[in-house]
Order: C-alpha cells, then structure tokens, then sequence
C-alpha cells in the first residue's frame, strides 16, 4: 500500500457512523503521519448505522458518479470485509458469512443484483425445490452467498483500532464547515443527513425505515421477499425488516408498521413467531440518488477550508463504505498535492 509522506498535516473526519469510521482507519493506513480527529454528535448506539441490518447487498438504485465508479466501490467494500473475515478480527469486528435467497413473485430481474454477481463466492437462480422450501408459492428466486457486519461489534472495533492507531475522538456538533478552518487543513465529510443543513444540499432524504431485532439463534439463512421483507442474522440478533418511507423524519416507533412487518416477516418464516423482540428500532437513512464523494474547496472570511465529502449512501452505508473511504482518501491525496490554487477544484 502506498504510504503518503505527510508531516503536520491535520484531517478531520466529520462523523462518527460506519461511513465516517472506515474513513479514518483508512486515512490512518494511507496516511499515518497525518493529525486525524473524528469529531461527532453522536456515537456507536445513537447513529443510524447501529441499526442497521449490515448484510453485504447493494440495491440496484446504488449510484456514484459512474458506473465504473460504482462498481469499484462496491468491490473495494467487499475485498475489505472479506480480509476482516479471513483475519483474527472478524469475531471482534462483527464480520460473518452468511448464505439466504431472495424471492419474488413478480418478475426474475427483481431476484437479479448485477453488483454481486460475480463478486460473491455463490450467486445463482434457486432451484424448483429451493422455491418451495419456504411459503409463498415463488416463481422466482436467486440464492447466494454474502457477508454480514454486526454494527454493535464493528462500531467499537473502528474505535478502538482507530484511537490505537494514534486518532483522536472529539465530541462535538458542528454547524458550519468553516468552523473547522483554524483547526484543520482538510475535512472528510461523513456528515450523512446532515449533510442537507450543512452542505445546504436538497438532495439529501431521509428514507425512514423501522426493524425489529429478534433472538433466533437458530436462524442462520438471510431472506428476502418483495414490499421490503427481509430476516437477516448476524452475531448478536437477528434483524427483521422492513419499510422504506421517503421524506419521512419521523424517529418513534410505529406500531402500524411493526405489525405490518411481523405479518410479513411470519408469513415468510412462521417459526419467528416464537422469537423474543429485544428492540425495535428507527432510523433514517441518509439517501441521495448519487452518493457524493468528491473535493470542494470552501472560501469565507474566515479562511480556507478543503473539503472532501463522502455521503449520501442511503441504506447501503455498511455494504459500500469501505470502497468509498478508499476513494475518498485517494481524492484527499490529490487534493493535498493540487494546492488551493488549483483551477480544476
């Protein structure tokens, strides 16, 4: 790996999520002479990635800039979490292999995922018999092979691998960048929603989506069935899902939309019925049609701020992550050799 020879410079990565925490282990590998400082409002159980799910699936919506950037991204995640797996961290990481199918009974291109096949070790069309294994009478139906990452594992891990690696953790809110420019020479912003106050960015939505977590240790299948229903396990529950609710900031628990997903999730699995409920749980995801990681260079009366933004990644912040803390690093690098001055940025 390349190692950039920086001395006295520092980094401030805006966000404490899973985005914002692959961020800064990767800058402290690339750049490990660098001063960097995650500072954040909010921390492992108050972020959205706690709740999240964490199986390695981009939805066919997931977007960067290009294709080609998206796939990399995607590919760049799955290398990372598939080193952690194959290493002694994966237990205190959360990382895990799990197999599931996906089912439908509208069409074959729903079971489809072009950013997993040919990645994964096993992605095919499930069998006449697989089709029948679970209820619902499926007439299509694809099984695969993927990762899970346990947030409540991975969270404490990222810290804890990153404040030994030399980082430093500040909690703070920040209302504006600029506030940053006499501290910091660059900014990763890994704001996520935020990001619509502080970057005045309208394309950010909330996407509201609302689990249960359940106790089934026996559950060790991943399932996916159509109106959003999903069971998938990792090392400390089992999340069952879901509902995707656009423009919504609503946080409380809806006890509408628990028995909607209870219903469909029992439906699909009868024996969850017997599962204990540990949590249920809120979060929305920070989406925008286009993640956004790129540099800005942000210009006020109180100085000069350089900026690489990584956000907007929707539901897919855990699946695409690591790729584009990678890409986000890269385009810090550039913009460090570019200078201020640089009429491209």
């Amino acid at each position: 790996m390349c190692v950039a020879r920086m001395t006295a410079v520092s980094i401030c990565v805006l966000g404490a999520g899973v985005v914002g925490m692959t961020t800064a282990l990767e800058l402290r590998a690339q750049m490990p002479s660098a001063m960097t400082t995650v500072i954040a409002d909010k921390f492992r159980e108050a972020t959205t990635s706690d709740g999240a799910a964490g199986i390695f699936r981009p939805g066919s919506n997931f977007s960067g800039e290009t294709p080609e950037i998206t796939k990399k991204w995607i590919h760049d995640s799955y290398t990372y979490y598939n080193d952690l797996y194959s290493s002694d961290h994966a237990e205190l990481a959360g990382v895990d292999q799990v197999s599931g199918f996906m089912f439908s009974n509208i069409s074959e291109d729903i079971v489809r995922n072009h950013l997993l096949e040919g990645l994964v070790p096993t992605y095919r069309a499930a069998s006449e018999e697989e089709l029948h294994i679970y209820p619902g009478g499926w007439k299509h139906g694809s099984f695969f092979t993927t990762l899970v990452t346990d947030c409540r594992k991975f969270l404490p891990w990222a810290m804890y691998r990153f404040q030994e690696s030399g980082g430093t953790i500040q909690n703070k809110t920040v209302k504006n960048l600029m506030e940053l420019t006499k501290e910091f020479d660059f900014v990763v912003n890994c704001s996520g929603l935020g990001a619509r106050q502080l970057c005045s960015d309208k394309k950010m939505v909330p996407i509201r989506g609302q689990v249960l977590k359940v106790q089934a240790p026996w559950m060790k299948m991943a399932l996916y069935a159509e109106n959003d229903t999903y069971i998938i396990p990792s090392s400390s529950s089992v999340t069952v899902g879901g509902c995707r609710q656009y423009d919504s900031y609503d946080l409380s628990v809806s006890p509408h939309d628990s028995a909607a997903i209870k219903e469909r999730a029992y439906r699909l699995l009868p024996a969850l019925r017997s599962a204990p409920v540990d949590r249920e749980w809120v979060g929305l995801r920070p989406h925008r049609s286009v993640v956004r990681v790129e540099p800005e260079v942000c210009r006020s009366p109180a100085g000069t701020l350089k900026v690489v933004h990584n956000y907007g990644h929707g539901g897919y912040g855990v699946t695409s992550a690591p790729g584009t803390a990678r890409y986000a690093v890269k385009l810090l690098k550039e913009l460090h050799s570019a200078g201020v001055g640089n009429s491209k940025l």
